[in-house]
């Protein structure tokens, strides 16, 4: 069991925030943590590292990693750190870079069998591709089987098809060392895909902890679909005005009229959503 109960005063885009969060997770669990940029989520992974510190108190098993008197280091917390930019040393090929953590040869074997990376162990970081580091990455902080493994949106920089090899990954990792982990993500394929528990930040407070599915599949009023995204444009057609909203790397357009449209800026994130929609589903090839 890890219990945390911490606050931090934070400088965010709107102005002076507190960090308040109090939480217990279980072992073995794997939480999403979402919300906008901005409301506190990779300060909260820092926070739990020993990179940053604050108030109040954090419990692991039977070991206190923060109270109000000591904050131990992040050298003595059992975490892995997985971040979007591979931070690997150049110097050593794959199977040193993961020896340098940890002299387990076994375990370094098996995690880069795991990973696809095996046959990849004598070769140095600068000859590999994105994905593949991210996958050393991934080993290195598995190397210490960490009670709790903390990933910073580490896929985001990665196109669909290698993310979703490496979510794959990620599970199976997940699976068999039965890790505490908490990752950062917006992507809600990505949090459905790989979190059993979903919890929500916005100005730095927890508004939504649930199980990930009801988290992510709540309607919102009588809508049958609905997704965020980005307001690029208002075109004014006749006498109507076409929105053009971004969600994910899908562009569309909305029609709507001119006092719909008054209330909108370009920029603005906005929900699409639709009442009255019958959907299809084929092969991306189709």
């Amino acid at each position: 069991m890890i219990k945390i109960d911490i606050l931090k005063k934070l400088h965010g885009a709107s102005g002076k925030m507190d960090l308040q969060v109090s939480l217990n997770i279980k072992e073995g669990e794997f939480i999403a943590l979402t919300g906008a940029s901005g409301s506190g989520k990779t300060t909260l992974l820092r926070i739990l590292a020993g990179l940053e510190d604050a108030e109040g108190k954090i419990e692991v098993a039977n070991s206190t990693w923060l109270n109000n008197t000591k904050s131990l280091s992040p050298q003595k917390r059992s975490i892995g750190f997985m971040h979007q930019v591979s931070a690997l040393f150049d110097n050593m090929n794959v199977l040193e870079n993961l020896l340098f953590i940890q002299k387990d040869k076994n375990l370094a074997l098996r995690l880069l069998s795991i990973t696809g990376l095996i046959e990849l162990q004598n070769r140095y970081p600068k000859t590999l591709s994105g994905g593949q580091k991210q996958r050393l990455s991934l080993c290195r902080a598995m190397m210490r089987k960490p009670q709790l493994l903390l990933l910073d949106e580490p896929l985001s920089a990665l196109d669909a098809q290698m993310r979703s090899k490496l979510q794959e990954e990620i599970l199976m990792l997940h699976r068999e060392f039965n890790t505490t982990t908490v990752m950062v993500s917006h992507d809600p394929s990505e949090i459905y895909k790989l979190s059993t528990r979903t919890i929500t930040l916005e100005n730095a407070k927890v508004i939504k902890d649930g199980n990930t599915k009801e988290v992510l599949l709540k309607m919102q009023g009588s809508q049958k679909f609905s997704f965020e995204g980005e307001l690029l444009e208002l075109k004014k057609v006749d006498i109507v005005v076409i929105a053009i909203v971004a969600i994910g790397q899908q562009l569309v357009e909305v029609v709507l009229s001119r006092q719909e449209a008054s209330a909108f800026k370009v920029g603005q994130r906005v929900i699409l959503g639709t009442k009255a929609f019958s959907p299809t589903i084929s092969h991306p090839s189709l």
